[in-house]
């Protein structure tokens, strides 16, 4: 269920970013799981994509931004924040499954964009970080 064209209407603070802990870099990742999703530490300097793309949701002023070990989580945290649109990157699985279950949420269901990883494999998966960047910044002004 893509739309990207109606993201632009939706102001980033009623967005959220869904990220898969997948993309993290295993080996020297110093995040830690919990039961809100995957903590980066504040003073993280790992350059990895989902510092980056955390970094631009905040600046942007999005919602809220879960990095989720699989649906359920990202269901509940999208329950919990209840935006308009949301921006969802994971592999195809995940996105279908996603996608599913967020059009069975009570209405309005929020609108969903999704980016699907260059790599899947469950553990450093890559994505493409300037479609995601530009997603995250779609009709946003003075970017």
């Amino acid at each position: 269920m893509q739309h990207d064209e109606q993201l632009s209407t939706v102001p980033p603070d009623e967005r959220v970013l869904l990220l898969p802990h997948c993309l993290r870099p295993s080996s020297t990742c110093p995040g830690r799981p919990s039961k809100e999703g995957f903590q980066c530490p504040e003073d993280c300097q790992e350059e990895c994509a989902i510092r980056r793309l955390k970094a631009e949701a905040q600046r942007l002023g999005y919602k809220g931004i879960c990095i989720a070990p699989g649906g359920a989580l990202a269901l509940k945290f999208i329950r919990q924040h209840a935006p308009r649109a949301v921006v969802a990157i994971a592999c195809h699985k995940e996105l279908q499954e996603g996608v599913e279950g967020i059009d069975d949420l009570d209405d309005p269901a929020p609108q969903v964009v999704t980016l699907p990883l260059l790599e899947d494999g469950c553990v450093d998966t890559e994505v493409d970080l300037e479609a995601a960047l530009e997603l995250l910044r779609r009709g946003v002004q003075d970017v």
